[in-house]
């Protein structure tokens, strides 16, 4: 599938852009949700400030 989808990257280069900025935009999403959450959660982590 990666072959033949290397053929159209010429003409159609912004299916492979838009999809890579979605599954970054989702990927950081979820990161930084997951450091949230553990601020949040995490008790021993907690600095006074």
């Amino acid at each position: 599938m990666l072959a033949e989808g290397r053929t159209y990257l010429q003409t159609v280069w912004w299916i492979f852009v838009f999809s890579g900025l979605a599954i970054l935009c989702t990927v950081l999403g979820l990161n930084l949700l997951g450091d949230w959450l553990r601020d949040l959660l995490d008790p021993t982590g907690r600095t006074n400030r």
